[in-house]
């Protein structure tokens, strides 16, 4: 009986072996191989030293049955200046990956690149090697590399070389008595919460109408085309005196902050035929007398205030746009408050053949005290202007011939285009007492009836 028992006991073994090496062959691997969302990943323009936001693909399994992906390589190694991520690990070399019939994984791929010292932009590239059933598929790997002039915390003075990008980590100083030029052309990229800080010194900016200098954001992805708050801005602090003409400053926090007076009491910054465009809080932002002149330019689609008058200050503005339509606005284009911590300043202002409008009901609000009732302490002037505001004023601040709440017909806000049609408010109501004999286009104003704003039509 024991010997029958153990040819029985071997027996159910001989089977159970059998069905199990049948049950396994029936769920075996597929045969099939990959497809993928992509043939090649392509990255924008990225910085030496600054690595990319990440880019991803998919891969797919269509079979029936499981697939055994034998090997994911980045074929340039350890050397690769890309970094790839599957399935939550970031190696070079993935083995024996299984993915379920007719599932996906998610591919993410990031590349940072070495200095080169090139003014030119280069292409780099690798691929990602899927082997599957002894069968290579390839995913392309490109991305277009910079190199630039990095600032970190350094001091600056003389002239900027314009062959290559300057990019700006922290800050970069202008120190005191100190003088940088900035030349046509320049290209300045400024990495998150980051400056350009002007200290008692002077900035130039000289760009052209054919050469702007744009300061922007050093995220060059399309995402980020018009994302603003990617850095800070420009900072004057008591500078002496500055100048800024044919510049694009945009997507910052704040384009232009000037806070508190210089050694001569005179203007900190002059700003002309420079577009403002696209800050979180503001374009133009003067705070403790500061003092600003600007002309021939166009502040559009702040998040706060397009100008903000904090504590006091001197501006003069003339034939310009000053103009909401920011995605988050909720504010008036111009906002004055003399007063900040207990400490009242004085204000004196003129806007002047400038268009004030935007999407609020009023778009120019003030907060303002007067300690001593000065009849000099707020001395605010608007002449032959274009203002939309709830109720129009008669206060005396309103000067020469204001034109109320009237739409001044810009070609296509959406697209960022202010230039005014030829049925615009805005066409022959400026005044030729204040005129500028050129607009931010070059063209030449009608001296007895110049348009409104910081273009001639």
């Amino acid at each position: 009986m024991k010997k029958i028992s153990q040819i029985s006991y071997l027996a159910f073994l001989i089977l159970l072996a059998f069905n199990f090496s049948s049950c396994k062959k029936e769920k075996g691997f597929s045969k099939g191989n990959l497809t993928f969302s992509v043939d090649t990943v392509l990255f924008d323009t990225v910085f030496t030293t600054l690595g990319s936001t990440t880019e991803q693909f998919k891969i797919y399994n269509n079979e029936k049955k499981i697939v055994n992906i034998e090997e994911v390589e980045l074929m340039g190694g350890v050397n690769s200046p890309f970094r790839i991520n599957i399935d939550g690990i970031s190696a070079y070399l993935h083995k024996n990956i299984e993915m379920p019939a007719k599932d996906s994984l998610f591919a993410f791929v990031e590349v940072t690149l070495d200095v080169n010292g090139q003014t030119l932009p280069m292409i780099i590239e690798d691929s990602v090697r899927f082997r599957t059933n002894g069968k290579d598929q390839y995913v392309k790997l490109a991305v277009w590399g910079q190199d630039a002039y990095f600032h970190n915390l350094d001091f600056n003075e003389g002239i900027w070389p314009n062959d290559k990008p300057h990019v700006i980590y922290n800050r970069a100083y202008v120190d005191s008595a100190k003088t940088l030029i900035i030349q046509p052309n320049t290209k300045i990229h400024l990495h998150k919460n980051s400056m350009l800080f002007v200290y008692k010194g002077t900035l130039k900016v000289e760009g052209t109408k054919e050469n702007e200098v744009i300061f922007q954001g050093d995220r060059l992805e399309a995402f980020y085309k018009n994302v603003a708050g990617q850095y800070y801005g420009i900072y004057f602090q008591e500078s002496e005196p500055s100048t800024i003409d044919y510049a694009i400053i945009k997507n910052g926090t704040a384009g232009v902050h000037a806070t508190g007076k210089n050694t001569s009491n005179s203007t900190n910054v002059t700003i002309t035929n420079t577009q403002i465009l696209n800050h979180a809080s503001y374009g133009i932002f003067l705070f403790d007398r500061s003092k600003v002149k600007v002309e021939n330019s166009i502040i559009a689609k702040s998040g706060a205030h397009g100008i903000f008058v904090l504590q006091g200050g001197t501006y003069d503005i003339n034939h310009c746009h000053l103009v909401g339509y920011g995605k988050d606005n909720q504010s008036a284009v111009i906002g004055i408050k003399n007063y900040y911590n207990g400490f009242a300043s004085g204000v004196n202002g003129n806007i002047t053949n400038s268009v004030i409008y935007g999407t609020q009901r009023s778009e120019i609000a003030f907060d303002t005290v007067n300690p001593n009732n000065d009849p000099t302490f707020l001395n605010i002037a608007f002449k032959r202007c274009l203002i939309k505001l709830e109720e129009p004023s008669t206060n005396s601040m309103y000067q020469d011939g204001i034109i109320w709440n009237e739409n001044p017909l810009f070609t296509n806000i959406s697209e960022g285009k202010y230039k005014p049609l030829s049925s615009s408010p805005l066409n022959n109501a400026a005044s030729g007492a204040y005129f500028l004999p050129l607009d931010i286009e070059g063209n030449p104003r009608d001296m007895s009836t110049p348009d409104i704003g910081a273009y001639e039509f």
